[in-house]
């Protein structure tokens, strides 16, 4: 019990100032649940709705790696120290793939409608991760090949669908970024290892299934 209650304590805790504690939650999804970091670019201060990066269209403005790149995620927990030790603020961005989740997202509103859909159907699922924008559903590690076999068999697949596969990457909470905050919208469930995700046939199968059954198509965004 006190290893369940530590891990929600460091998810949900607080600065000072009433922000959430970013350092805690990026120990616990690497050190804990070995899923590998790294600090996302800052939104632009003078804007939060663009990206600190140099590219003025960003399109995921505070929600990606910057410096350091992609390839630096890690579950090293000194190593998360010492970046959020120096930048408490950045958003935690999880490396996609390999041994850690992957996902599969889409725009807010059919994803709001499509996880009532999987509800009613009985599907199980992990958690969700929600931006004002987009949700994330967590799935296991899948490869490129995997994901194409699955997509060629499919009829319909919406275009607004994104895959979030090795080399990809996703904002976790508590972050904020310029699309403003990362939220859980189906927290995990504490426990003593990593949460449990399914396999990326069941959610998209259930999600294509549910989108064109409720007769919601998802925009193509």
């Amino acid at each position: 019990m006190r290893e369940i209650l530590g891990r929600r304590r460091r998810l949900l805790s607080k600065r000072s100032d009433g922000t959430p504690e970013l350092i805690g939650a990026a120990l616990t999804y690497a050190t804990e649940w070995q899923w590998p970091v790294l600090p996302g670019v800052a939104a632009d201060p003078e804007g939060r709705n663009r990206c600190g990066c140099p590219d003025p269209e960003c399109t995921v403005p505070g929600a990606h790696p910057f410096d350091p790149g992609l390839l630096a995620a890690t579950t090293d927990g000194r190593m998360v120290r010492w970046w959020w030790g120096n930048r408490p603020t950045a958003p935690i961005v999880l490396a996609t793939g390999g041994k850690a989740p992957c996902a599969v997202s889409l725009p807010a509103l059919p994803a709001a409608r499509a996880l009532g859909a999987l509800d009613s159907m009985g599907m199980r699922l992990g958690p969700v991760v929600a931006s004002p924008a987009r949700w994330a559903i967590l799935v296991k590690p899948y490869s490129m090949e995997q994901l194409g076999e699955l997509l060629y068999a499919k009829d319909f697949v919406p275009g607004s669908l994104r895959f979030h596969g090795e080399g990809g990457y996703l904002a976790l909470p508590p972050s904020e970024t310029g699309q403003g905050e990362i939220r859980w919208e189906r927290a995990p469930l504490p426990g003593s290892a990593s949460p449990w995700v399914p396999d990326v046939e069941a959610v998209v199968d259930a999600v294509v299934e549910a989108l064109t059954r409720t007769g919601v198509s998802a925009p193509e965004l």
